[in-house]
């Protein structure tokens, strides 16, 4: 199974988000996240430069009191050290790039 295909399967039972690590090198890291609706990544700050892509579903990104729906492909940089979470409104597979 690849890494994706391990995300959905655990989905099936989860109560929060399912990360998981595609992809790591030097100074960067590739992430894939899996929603089902109505998921939250609770509120938390990015350590390096991060941006989330929304591969499939839809996602409404919190931030500074502001939201911000993302939906299939689009994508928001995520600043360093700004307390933000993330809502499924749909199903959802997420990239988040760091580096």
């Amino acid at each position: 199974m690849t890494t994706i295909q391990n995300i959905i399967a655990e989905l099936e039972t989860a109560v929060h988000p399912v990360a998981r690590a595609i992809h790591k090198g030097e100074g960067f890291k590739a992430l894939a996240i899996g929603f089902k609706k109505g998921m939250v990544l609770k509120d938390h700050k990015a350590h390096v430069t991060s941006k989330l892509t929304v591969l499939s579903g839809a996602v409404i990104y919190k931030e500074a009191g502001q939201q911000t729906v993302l939906d299939q492909y689009d994508e928001i940089d995520i600043p360093v050290q700004v307390t933000h979470s993330v809502e499924a409104k749909e199903d959802s597979l997420c990239l988040l790039t760091q580096g």
